[in-house]
């Protein structure tokens, strides 16, 4: 099983969930989280950079969205993930 595949099991609401504000907030903190340490490496990897500040942007509308619908998934999704300090 992949990556994605165990975020997205690890992640969902019900068991055919693919596609819920949950599962798409793992894999992009999953994805950000790799461009991370790939731009620590690789400093001049603009086009890269530029990506990653894309997906963060999304991921905070998404986890915008989250708290104004279900706060209590919010608040869990954070802990879980490690996002607020």
């Amino acid at each position: 099983m992949s990556e994605k595949n165990k975020t997205i099991a690890e992640h969902r609401i019900h068991a055919k969930d693919t596609g819920s504000a949950d599962v798409q907030i793992a894999l992009l903190t999953e994805k950000i989280n790799s461009l991370t340490e790939h731009l620590q490496k690789n400093k001049k990897d603009h086009s890269s950079r530029r990506g990653m500040l894309l997906m963060v942007g999304k991921r905070r509308s998404l986890l915008d969205y989250l708290n104004r619908t279900d706060s209590a998934r919010y608040q869990a999704l954070t802990k879980k993930l490690k996002l607020r300090k």
